[in-house]
């Protein structure tokens, strides 16, 4: 049942970001995101997810990523647990997207050597959507592009209620680090 709704957010991804051919198109289902929560002198607080879900439609610099909450892998269980149960309700917030476009964005003026993209869109996260400017640093690899990079999002702009009891130990700003490799 799960890698059915896997399988099944994974398609509507593809098709919401365009209706052109699918040659066009440059995608990843084991695309990496890993976020930096940490604060100095406490325990190490992040996570990696090595299964994110990406498209990107080469004609148009559309972009598209989904991210299963539940998939962030922890070096501690406890924390693991805590993460989808208290904070994220991944129960609830299964998942996390960024859908936007690449402005300016033309495949033709990429090269093994990374050229920034201002992506601007909507992250959707914990049932909250709020816009959001990122850059892009995409480079040309042999089968496709890399789009990778690093941005930064507060935990109470989308509803992430921290308890003051941690709210020291967790930083103010999380920062997500992400990279894809796109194939067609």
């Amino acid at each position: 049942m799960k890698k059915s709704i896997i399988h099944f957010f994974v398609f509507v991804l593809l098709i919401t970001v365009s209706t052109d051919t699918w040659a066009q198109k440059l995608i990843t289902k084991t695309g990496n995101i890993k976020f930096q929560a940490s604060t100095p002198s406490n325990e190490e607080v992040a996570a990696e997810n090595k299964s994110v879900s990406a498209v990107l439609e080469q004609s148009t610099g559309d972009f598209a990523a989904l991210v299963l909450i539940k998939g962030f892998r922890f070096k501690v269980a406890l924390m693991e647990e805590h993460f989808n149960e208290n904070y994220m309700e991944s129960e609830k917030f299964s998942k996390a997207t960024l859908k936007g476009k690449m402005e300016d964005f033309d495949l033709s003026k990429v090269t093994s050597t990374a050229k920034n993209f201002t992506l601007k869109g909507d992250l959707t996260l914990h049932g909250v959507t709020k816009p959001i400017t990122v850059t892009v640093k995409v480079s040309k690899a042999a089968n496709g592009v890399i789009a990778m990079g690093s941005f930064e999002v507060k935990p109470e702009d989308y509803g992430i209620e921290i308890p003051n009891l941690v709210r020291k130990k967790i930083a103010d700003k999380i920062k997500v680090n992400y990279n894809f490799l796109l194939v067609k």
